[in-house]
This record gives C-alpha cells, structure tokens and sequence, in this order.
C-alpha cells in the first residue's frame, strides 16, 4: 500500500511537507516553512526561533524520529525540492546530514547564493547537506518508488513538478506552476507528460482561486514601460529577489527609456551566481550599461557585500540623488531610509511589481508603506503578474490530466476548490497530519 502523510501545505498557502511511503521507501516532497503557522507564535526580528525543537514542539515542524541534524539512522530516503521558495525549502536546513536533498541545478544555485546573504543561523545552515541534482528528463528511484522531474514555469526559475511513479500508479505533484508566464511552454510540459502518466491522484496547488489575474508578464512589461516613460523624476521599482523574469522586465524598460535598473546588493549577487547558466538568458550585471548596483548606507559590510560592490558598478544616493530622472530604483518598503537620502524630487512615480497585501499583517505594513509614500508624494501603481496557476488554466491543467482523484493543496480555500473542479475528478480534502492511500 502507498500512502501519502500530509506533514503541511493542505489547508494554507505554502508550508509544502509531503511523506509518501511505499513498502519500504519513503521520500519528502519539499520541506518548506509554514509561514502562517510561524506567524501564530513569532514575529521577527523581535520574538525569532531559537531552535528546531522549539518549532517541534510548537508543532510548526512535524515530530518524526531522526529526521533533524544530529540523527541517527534516517527515517526517509530523500527529500525532493520543487524550487527554491522557503516556503518549500526553507527547513532543509535542519535535516539530518545522512539525508540526501535532490533538487535542481538552478535551486542548488539560488539556495547557496541565499545561504551566503542571510544572517549565519541553524535556518540558513546548508553545511553539510548531501545535495544531489537534476534536470527534465533524470529518473531517480529509492527501492519501489521512482521519481520523474519535469520543469514548469513559475516565478522563480528552475522550478519543477514531479511525477512520482509507486507500486500503486503515479503521483502527480505540480508544486508551484503557472501558464502565463513567458515560459509557460515548461508547464506545458508537465500538463503532457502527467496526462500520459494516467495518475491514480493530483497534488495541486490552488493559491490564486480568490486573487485571479490573467496579467502577463508582457503586460507588465508595457504597462511599466508606459508607467516609466511619463515618469520624469526617479521611478521606484519593487520586485522579489529570485524573481529573474521581472528583474530582466525592468532592465528591457531601463534600456528602452535610457535609465540605469539600479539593483539591491542582494538582487545583484543572486544574478550574477545565476549568470553561470546560460539557458537562463539572465541581464548582464558586471557589464551591462543600464545595470547598476545601489549601495545601501551601512558601516560595515558583509564579505558577499563587499565581493559585489567591488566587482560591478556602484550608486550611492548621493549618486541617485543627482540623476533621478535617469534611474529606475529597485526597492522595497524596507528601503525606505535610503529613500529618505536620496530626497525624491516631484513627478516621481513607485511601481509595486509583488503580490498585494492578502493577510492582516501585510495589510498593517501596507498602511505603514503608504505613509511613507505620501512623505515623498510618489503614487503607486500595482502591476504584478502572479506566479500561479489562474482559476481557468488551473481547471484547462486538471481536465488536461485527467486525474482519477485530486488533493488541493497550497491554497487556503480546498472546499471552493473541489467545488470548482468537481465535475473533472474526484476532489478529497486532507488536514495537516493526515494521511491519504493509493
């Protein structure tokens, strides 16, 4: 018999832990962090985790035997990455050490770069980790069970969905895909080769059933372009870190309206460690004119600060300051100090380029990052493509497949869910902890 333990990512968004068994084998699809639950008990910097135990304990990590660093003899074979996202691969980090992690090359690449960047901790230790890739097309089996990664596009690239081929038919697990990205042909894919596979059940994510937008990131890229070409003061540009199809959005808008995508020191270090893979088709920060890096105000620097401050070009505000009608500033609301430096001039413009705010919290630093913008009189403008399946296309994908049975997952609305697509499949819903057979 095989059977699937929902360890996490059933019922929220994110948090994806899922234990399949078969006989003898035993694999973990993605072992992220459940931001929500985290949330219930810390609130950083201020109350952090001290330790993975407390985490156990508080029941944000899941209690199984020898799992964590310092183990005995391991209880699953592997832990298998979809893409690097910590909300699927930020607990990697307090494995057992005998544990092999299997991810994909692009994953491996942004997981050290980011290891590097954040505050050394036990949740940003990758010391001692057995890393193990792959790419489309690999087969990789532990005793009964054999796994089949296939790219997909989502907004982080070298992401991956699986299928997982057990004694009791084929797994489908999409982890994070969408089909409006400009890689959408990867999803495409994945929606074949799963249709092929005749799954005996669908692991599928549902985040965008109540925030559908069909924007494309080409729309992005016009609707910023027509955003920055009638801006005539500094344009300000939020966007996330790993997102490398919205990074080389706005550096094709730098290029066309002959301003400089001025870079965080963070954004220019993860680019450049992504630049050694040329199917990427990444912008060129050590050499492109119309990239710079903008140098925070700090007194000291950490060593991967100074390693890309002395190997690009470099902005300061002061330099900003000066050249504001010929920058386009990637910040966020965090960067809001630096702003204060620069003294934005009238006729400026923000472009929040992320996902709006879906949770109380995010609502209260929104209010906050109003404030902020109305100091320096700067309008915002929302223009984001999503990183997930549309409700349409999620339904096309799943009709597509035609799985015997489907378990929503990475969404916090699974009835809405199987109420959606109950015409398709046979929709069951699953709690944390529990378990499904196939």
């Amino acid at each position: 018999m095989v059977e699937i333990e929902l360890l996490g990512g059933v019922g929220e968004i994110g948090g994806n832990k899922f234990l399949v068994r078969d006989k003898d084998s035993r694999i973990l699809l993605d072992f992220g962090m459940s931001l929500g639950a985290r949330g219930e008990f810390f609130s950083e910097p201020f109350l952090a985790p001290r330790d993975g135990q407390g985490q156990i304990s508080l029941g944000i990590l899941p209690d199984i035997h020898n799992l964590y660093r310092d183990g005995g003899e391991p209880p699953v074979d592997a832990v298998i990455l979809s893409h690097s996202h910590i909300d699927h691969s930020m607990c990697i980090s307090l494995l057992n050490r005998r544990i092999p992690v299997y991810c994909g090359e692009t994953t491996l690449a942004i997981l050290r770069a980011l290891s590097e960047m954040r505050p050394k901790g036990f949740e940003n230790d990758l010391e001692g980790l057995q890393f193990k890739t792959f790419r489309t097309g690999d087969k990789i089996r532990f005793g009964e069970i054999e796994i089949e990664p296939i790219h997909v596009d989502h907004s982080v690239p070298g992401s991956y969905g699986f299928l997982i081929h057990t004694s009791g038919g084929t797994i489908a697990y999409s982890g994070d895909f969408r089909a409006h990205g400009t890689k959408s042909n990867l999803t495409t894919d994945f929606v074949a080769a799963a249709k092929n596979s005749e799954p005996e059940l669908f692991l599928c994510e549902g985040t965008n059933l109540v925030r559908g937008d069909l924007r494309t990131e080409h729309e992005v890229l016009e609707k910023s372009d027509h955003v920055v070409k009638k801006t005539k003061g500094i344009a300000l540009a939020s966007f996330s870190t790993g997102d490398i199809d919205r990074l080389r959005t706005f550096h094709e808008i730098a290029q066309k309206n002959d301003r400089m995508l001025a870079l965080s020191m963070k954004q220019a270090y993860l680019l450049r460690a992504l630049s050694k893979d040329k199917n990427l088709e990444t912008p060129d920060v050590l050499n492109s004119p119309h990239i710079a890096v903008y140098q925070k105000t700090k007194k000291t620097y950490y060593h991967w600060e100074k390693d890309i401050l002395g190997a690009t070009n470099v902005k300061t505000s002061k330099d900003v300051r000066v050249m504001q009608d010929k920058v386009i500033l990637a910040s966020s609301s965090y960067d809001m100090n630096e702003v204060l430096d620069i003294q934005p001039g009238p006729g400026g413009a923000f472009i929040n380029s992320s996902s709006e705010p879906f949770n109380e919290e995010m609502e209260i630093d929104h209010e906050r990052f109003i404030n902020w913008l109305d100091h320096f009189g700067l309008p915002m403008y929302q223009i984001h493509s999503s990183g997930h399946m549309m409700p349409t296309e999620l339904r096309e994908s799943i009709g597509e497949i035609a799985p015997k049975r489907l378990l929503p997952i990475h969404t916090e609305q699974p009835e809405l869910y199987r109420l959606f697509i109950k015409d398709l499949t046979k929709v069951e819903l699953g709690n944390k902890g529990s378990t499904v057979e196939l």
